[in-house]
């Protein structure tokens, strides 16, 4: 049996800064609160807490004064930065640049379409705690669609300014920006739109699909490790499920059933953004340890 774990897979280098950032820290004082999990996986958020992070809601930051709290990857709205001022909260903030990069071409992109009566439409997943951050630099008065199903809220007789969760598939946000093309021509009866299409997903991760498919195929078998809580990882489980209809997902090492596999197996693990490369070669243990395997 051939195993092989996916070198494209695993943390994004904004998760990676963000658990770097913990880390150090921990290594200075016992305890560090974080403002929601810091990656979207539980047995990495298990991992720190037992190191001494403690993840806290919306609500619980409100009431913290006079200590630390760490900013994760996927960025903040600027409220945040208020009540940490007014409480005296050190922030360390491990915001993504390339997110920090795009709230601040949308502070701009609002504050200049509200001349022309124009829309911020958000590409993403409605409650996405970067899609939040970037809500908040249009007042909350941003539109978030994640499909053509959403395209009912937007009035396309108006102008448009769209932007891409940094997250989001490069494809998927190309089709939506056709139909919205279409869909504005049609309303106003002419080709010269004002729709503007900004460039805002990163491509260390947005392109992690068209590798995976290539992964998918070359095994007869996929393990796809994820956090269930992942969006991303849902997304990329149903690339590696629709090139290898033998795909699983799974977020813990146990969750593994050896009457999947056959001894001539070419496996494949791979994962999403917020998978730690040590849950992976976890896996890759496991399916080494099945009594079959021991036998050879």
């Amino acid at each position: 049996m051939n195993i092989e774990i996916d070198k494209n897979s695993g943390f994004c280098f904004g998760v990676v800064k963000a658990i770097e950032a913990a880390e150090t820290e921990l290594e200075k004082n016992k305890t560090l609160y974080c403002l929601g999990d810091i990656v979207h996986n539980d047995a990495e958020v298990k991992r720190l807490e037992k190191r001494g992070l403690i993840t806290i809601n919306r609500e619980e930051f409100k009431k913290l004064k006079d200590t630390k709290v760490l900013l994760r990857a996927h960025g903040e709205p600027p409220e945040t930065y208020k009540i940490a001022k007014e409480n005296n909260i050190d922030l360390i903030d491990a915001s993504c640049p390339i997110v920090l990069n795009l709230q601040k071409k949308i502070d701009k992109a609002y504050k200049n379409f509200k001349a022309v009566n124009g829309q911020i439409i958000i590409f993403g997943k409605e409650g996405h705690a970067e899609v939040e951050g970037l809500l908040g630099h249009t007042d909350n008065k941003g539109i978030v669609i994640s499909g053509e199903e959403d395209l009912v809220k937007i009035d396309f007789s108006k102008p448009v300014n769209i932007f891409s969760q940094t997250t989001k598939s490069r494809s998927s946000y190309h089709l939506i920006i056709e139909k919205i093309k279409e869909r504005m021509r049609e309303k106003t009866g002419t080709d010269e739109i004002n729709f503007i299409v900004n460039d805002s997903t990163c491509r260390a991760v947005s392109n992690r699909d068209v590798f995976l498919k290539d992964f998918a195929k070359k095994h007869d078998i996929i393990i796809f490790v994820s956090g269930k809580k992942s969006s991303n990882g849902k997304v990329l489980y149903e690339v590696c499920k629709k090139e290898n209809d033998r795909s699983y997902f799974v977020s813990e090492v146990n969750e593994i059933n050896k009457e999947w596999f056959n001894f001539s197996d070419s496996v494949g693990i791979c994962g999403a953004t917020s998978t730690p490369a040590w849950l992976m070669e976890k896996v890759k243990t496991k399916i080494e340890e099945f009594d079959y395997f021991a036998d050879i």
